[in-house]
C-alpha cells in the first residue's frame, strides 16, 4: 500500500532527510554524530524523516523493556537516541521514520516513545510542485536475487513473528550471525549487483507518475538526472554515515546536500 502525506502540499517548512546512521554500541563515534546533528542542526527543521537502517540492528520494540536490557548490549544506546527524538518531536517538529533492511522490526511502541509515525514504503510527498517518492531503497536493488530472497523472509509476518518469540538472548545471537552473513556476502557481490537495478528504478518513475525519488539504503550519495518517458525526473541517494553525518535539507529555495562532522 502505498501513503501520501496530506500536510506536505506545500513547502513552507525546513525538512531534514536522513538514513543509514546503523547506530550501535560499538559505534560511540557514530552516536556522538547523531547527538551533534539532534542538537546542532535538527532544531532548524519543522519535519525529519528517517528512511531507514537508523540502527544496525532492532530486534524488537521489547527491547527496551526492564527484564529485556541486561541481555541487549545496544539497551543504552536505544534509550539515548530515542530520548534525543523524543525532544524533537516534542520541540521542534514532525518526526518520521521508514523501515529499512536493518530495522525492519520498529513497531507501534517504538512511535509513541520518541512521538514518531511509521510510514508506509513508498510514501510521497509534493514539494515545489513536484511529486516525490521517499523509500529506503533496497527493493530496488533486484540484481541481487539472494538479498531480495532475504527480504522477503524477514518482512514476511509469520518469520517475524516466530522471531520475536524468542528470548532476548537469542534475538542478540541471531542478529548478530545474520550481520555476519550478510558482511561476507557483501565481499562476494560486485558493486553493480548491490546498486539500484536501472529498470527497476525507471518502472517505478512510471508505475507512480512521480518527478523525485529519494532514498538510502546503497551508501552512494549523489544526485542523478534522468530522462524517463521523455521527461525530465530527479533521484537522489542519501549518505551514510561513517566519518561523517549528513542529511538532506529541503527549503523553498532548493534540497540541499549536507555533510558535517
Amino acid at each position: 500500500m502505498n501513503q501520501t502525506i496530506s500536510n506536505q502540499n506545500t513547502l513552507n517548512n525546513v525538512v531534514h532527510i536522513i538514513s543509514d546512521l546503523h547506530l550501535c554500541a560499538s559505534r560511540p563515534d557514530l552516536l556522538q554524530l547523531f547527538n551533534k546533528y539532534m542538537t546542532e542542526y535538527a532544531p532548524e527543521s519543522q519535519q525529519l524523516y528517517v528512511l531507514g537502517d537508523l540502527f544496525e540492528a532492532w530486534i524488537g520494540d521489547d527491547c527496551l523493556a526492564p527484564e529485556n536490557a541486561a541481555n541487549n548490549p545496544n539497551a543504552a544506546m536505544y534509550q539515548s537516541v530515542i530520548d534525543s527524538f523524543k525532544h524533537y518531536a516534542d520541540n521542534h517538529g514532525e518526526l518520521f521514520f521508514m523501515h529499512g533492511n536493518r530495522d525492519f522490526l520498529l513497531g507501534q511502541d517504538f512511535e509513541k516513545v520518541t512521538g514518531g509515525k511509521l510510514l508506509e514504503e513508498p510514501s510521497f510527498v509534493h514539494w515545489h510542485g513536484r511529486k516525490t517518492a521517499l523509500m529506503h531503497g533496497d527493493s530496488l536493488c533486484t540484481d541481487d536475487v539472494a538479498y531480495q530472497q532475504f527480504r522477503g523472509m524477514v518482512r514476511n509476518p509469520a518469520w517475524q513473528s516466530e522471531f520475536l518469540g524468542y528470548p532476548m538472548a537469542k534475538r542478540v545471537e541471531i542478529a548478530n550471525s545474520l550481520r555476519q552473513q550478510s558482511k561476507q556476502a557483501q565481499t562476494e557481490k560486485s558493486n553493480e549487483i548491490m546498486d539500484v537495478n536501472q529498470q527497476a528504478v525507471e518502472d517505478f518513475f512510471s508505475e507512480h507518475q512521480i518527478d523525485c525519488l529519494i532514498h538510502g539504503h546503497t551508501h552512494r550519495q549523489a544526485t542523478h538526472e534522468l530522462i524517463i518517458d521523455g521527461v525530465a525526473k530527479q533521484r537522489t541517494v542519501l549518505s551514510d554515515w561513517e566519518d561523517r553525518g549528513f542529511y538532506l535539507a529541503v527549503t523553498n529555495q532548493g534540497i540541499s546536500e549536507v555533510y558535517f562532522c
